[in-house]
């Protein structure tokens, strides 16, 4: 069963016409509505199912800055900076504590590892990571049966609720006069000269000049209607978690085929880590050659599956008129089954790494679908081809912890202020210029 998001109640009328119309109740979406809210925006954000019903309530809920490709890091840097007031910017509780994060070792090899990242990557922007010996490892991840050698810790980085953070940037929205409506698809964009006038929902007309795609797994569905080359494609993530535990680890942790992070509620939430679900579609196909890179540095961890995500895609239509049902009214909630033997496995690795696990009562499970692109960076951009249209997606699995900054990007580009960080890695053209596509993390 999938965990449900704190609920939002949708706005009643549609309006005529706004400044801004944002596509997708995401953390990508709430995000950047709330930031365009904030600053006077007429802003109306439109989700086909309910806020925060994908990937943005499934996530691990990790806040972090450590093991980033170092085109995100200035990013996330400032995303860190917004979680840390957003409880008081938004008049909710998001669940955002500092606990740190580990990213635990059992060998040299890997520590070496997160040694060459923080030379590399980290240092330059004085993130606050630093390796940490057996000793100090063992402390902050105490009640191991394992002998680490060590591991990459971050102080700074932190854990927030999923199923409560972007719900309570929607009621904030509205707060601040935006508009929030739910169970209300998007199925096109208007054009008049050559720019976006206009978006046709399932509801009506809204008549605006800027539309921005935070659309997620969708994005390159909603992109294909328009002849626009997104490539994107998808990976299942699997996830569960436990009742209250009393237990000291408070600091979240990955080791070698588990990963864990405390909740508000007093249990955890567990993942496996280390493996990730690649279902062949037939977009798979089309953008070959694209993400062939990032398979090569990836393979040991991606699991190709064929089976009915495949046929569901082909079934969907890849062309429709305003007037028609589109592929988001036929399917409104992505909701995968999680899969069985990698809960199992992470299961048991974390039971044998951290002894007080072996009787967990698994009170959840469930999967969710992560929307990738080739160098696993998200595009944060204006796409010049069709003045007014932008989008924020592609978030690769690190939409969660980016998701603040990403918005406050988003409503920068949107408004034409001066960019919070430098935009030019996450420009929708490095997908059609022939930019060379690779993640570049090195871990």
């Amino acid at each position: 069963m999938a965990p449900k998001p704190f609920p939002v109640e949708s706005d009643s009328t549609l309006p005529a016409s706004a400044d801004v119309v944002v596509i997708g109740g995401g953390i990508a979406g709430t995000s950047t509505a709330l930031e365009l809210a904030e600053r006077g925006i007429d802003v109306v954000l439109c989700e086909k199912g309910e806020i925060a019903c994908e990937q943005s309530s499934r996530n691990w809920g990790w806040c972090r800055q450590m093991g980033r490709d170092p085109r995100e890091i200035p990013l996330i840097l400032e995303s860190l900076r917004l979680w840390r007031n957003m409880n008081t910017r938004v008049g909710a509780e998001t669940g955002f504590t500092e606990c740190g994060i580990l990213y635990l070792c059992e060998t040299e090899e890997k520590l070496a590892k997160y040694e060459g990242w923080l030379d590399r990557h980290a240092r330059p922007y004085q993130v606050s990571s630093r390796i940490v010996d057996g000793k100090e490892a063992a402390r902050l991840a105490p009640g191991s049966s394992r002998d680490f050698k060590g591991a990459l810790y971050t102080p700074n980085d932190g854990r927030a609720e999923p199923q409560l953070a972007a719900s309570a940037m929607a009621h904030a929205i509205r707060a601040h006069g935006g508009k929030v409506f739910t169970q209300c698809a998007v199925r096109g964009i208007e054009r008049q000269g050559g720019r976006v006038s206009g978006v046709v929902t399932e509801q009506g007309r809204i008549a605006c000049s800027s539309v921005v795609l935070a659309g997620g797994a969708w994005s390159r569905h909603f992109c294909e209607n328009m002849d626009i080359r997104l490539p994107q494609l998808t990976v299942t993530s699997s996830v569960f978690r436990t009742g209250a535990m009393d237990l000291p680890l408070e600091a979240s942790a990955h080791g070698s085929g588990y990963a864990y992070r405390k909740r508000l509620d007093g249990g955890y939430t567990i993942a496996h880590g280390d493996v990730s679900i690649a279902d062949i579609v037939p977009a798979s196909f089309r953008y070959f050659f694209d993400f062939l890179p990032a398979l090569r540095s990836e393979w040991r961890s991606l699991k190709l599956r064929f089976g009915e995500r495949f046929w569901q895609e082909r079934r969907l239509p890849k062309r429709w008129a305003m007037d028609q049902q589109s592929p988001f009214e036929q399917i409104r909630v992505l909701d995968p089954e999680p899969v069985d033997w990698v809960l199992s496995e992470a299961r048991s690795n974390l039971a044998a790494a951290f002894p007080a696990f072996a009787d967990v009562e698994v009170t959840e499970s469930w999967a969710g679908v992560i929307d990738a692109t080739p160098d696993a960076v998200p595009v944060i951009s204006a796409v010049d081809d069709m003045p007014g249209f932008h989008m924020a997606t592609g978030f690769s699995g690190h939409g969660f912890g980016l998701g603040p900054g990403a918005g406050k990007l988003m409503a920068d580009i949107v408004t034409g202020k001066t960019p919070v960080v430098d935009p030019e890695p996450f420009r929708y053209s490095r997908m059609t210029d022939g930019t060379r596509l690779k993640p570049i993390t090195g871990l």
